[in-house]
């Protein structure tokens, strides 16, 4: 099973080769799971790529959460459900139950009280540092996701120019991990990013 308290989260846009190829090198170094986060997709196409990833993410036991789209989620019976806040906020109570673990991204103390209030179980917080996904934001900062780990009960995970030189100092805030996207997609050795980065 997974030993990394590392999730990575797909953008095929962003991928150096065949975007399944990546998946399967991504499935194979064993994260703590894979967010298939292709939200540009309309239902039906995403569905028939999520089909594809969970296939991998099975044959490597890794857990597979889908993005976006409740009603894929259930029917495949994924590991997991990561939402937009706007959308968790519209989520019936009797689809919440139907999915393991139910995530949301926090970019704000707010975001993470009310998450915790709509009944998420693990959080992504972001983005800590500069990142080419958010270019020319600056950063939150380690003392953002300090104040969300403090301040709830749910695992919290950030995201956002993580990197082997600053994984330690995420991990020190509390953090129960990392998430990974343009690092991941674009390396050309995704075995060696994230042993790199493993604990």
């Amino acid at each position: 099973m997974y030993t990394s308290d590392l999730i990575c989260v797909t953008n095929r846009r962003l991928c150096g080769e065949e975007f399944l190829t990546r998946v399967q090198r991504i499935a194979m170094a064993h994260p703590a799971a894979i967010i298939l986060r292709e939200k540009d997709l309309a239902p039906e196409a995403y569905e028939a790529l999520a089909m594809q990833v969970q296939s991998i993410c099975k044959d490597n036991a890794v857990p597979f959460i889908v993005h976006t789209f409740p009603e894929v989620a259930l029917r495949l019976q994924a590991d997991g459900l990561h939402l937009p806040l706007p959308l968790l906020r519209e989520l019936p109570e009797e689809r919440k139950a139907g999915v393991p673990r139910l995530g949301t991204s926090c970019h704000s103390l707010e975001d993470a009280r009310e998450a915790a209030s709509l009944g998420a179980t693990y959080l992504v917080a972001g983005h800590i540092f500069e990142t080419d996904c958010k270019r020319g934001l600056p950063g939150r900062g380690l003392a953002f996701l300090q104040e969300i780990v403090d301040e709830v009960s749910l695992p919290v995970y950030g995201i956002g120019g993580i990197a082997q030189s600053n994984i330690s100092r995420v991990r020190a805030t509390g953090a129960k991990g990392a998430c990974l996207m343009s690092s991941l997609m674009t390396t050309e050795d995704v075995g060696k990013l994230l042993l790199s980065l493993r604990v």
